[in-house]
């Protein structure tokens, strides 16, 4: 059997930071289940505005959450309409007050779980696996990515079978810790059953001490 790391959990705390950064003996429980509800509440309702990371910061009963997003105008709304509302629903899901931040990802072709999530919306409107897969190999490349590897598993084209393939190009070196490599997980909901898609596109080597996402 092959032992599969997830490449971000294996570079915590050398070249990146949790996504939920707050520490607590007597409160982890509680928090962690709100960070849970907050994350999922964010990601079922704004499943169209391309939401990258949900990152929670914690200091006594304040929660400042920022939620790194390709459309940031879906967000935000009209005159921020939008984000009003969200942070009032957001702010019933915890117990203490919230901030909110919409940060806007620039480059969405080579954000890992973004391109997993094209992927698989691609699969959902049934064009070929091979062509996605290709397209999205493609623009990261052209986008600036040093590499990019790329596995979809399931009924692929309405196979009987499941199976796995997979399409890389340049180098993505998983074991390298300094290596900045962003990891993203889709899954397609065909009328065949689901299709995972999973994505690794290394960005180069943080090699600057001063340039590690690290607290």
């Amino acid at each position: 059997m092959g032992q599969k790391v997830n490449p971000i959990g294996f570079r915590l705390g050398v070249i990146r930071t949790w996504d939920s950064i707050w520490v607590s003996k007597k409160n982890f429980a509680t928090w962690l289940h709100e960070d849970v509800r907050l994350r999922r509440y964010i990601r079922d309702n704004l499943s169209r505005a391309g939401i990258s990371r949900v990152q929670i910061e914690r200091a006594g009963d304040k929660v400042k959450i920022n939620v790194h997003t390709a459309r940031p105008g879906i967000v935000i709304g009209k005159k921020g309409a939008g984000v009003e509302s969200l942070k009032k629903d957001l702010q019933k899901l915890v117990k203490g007050e919230v901030f909110l931040n919409i940060r806007e990802v620039r480059k969405a072709e080579v954000d890992a779980q973004l391109v997993a999530e094209n992927v698989a919306q691609q699969l959902v409107s049934r064009i070929a696996f091979r062509r996605a897969m290709k397209k999205a190999v493609s623009t990261a490349m052209k986008f600036g990515a040093k590499g990019i590897r790329i596995a979809c598993s399931g009924r692929l084209g309405g196979a009987e079978l499941a199976r796995r393939e997979w399409y890389r190009e340049g180098r993505v070196p998983l074991h390298t810790l300094r290596a900045e490599i962003d990891f993203g997980v889709a899954t397609a909901r065909t009328t065949y059953g689901a299709i995972g898609v999973k994505t690794w596109i290394f960005k180069g080597e943080v090699l600057d001490r001063n340039r590690r996402n690290v607290q």
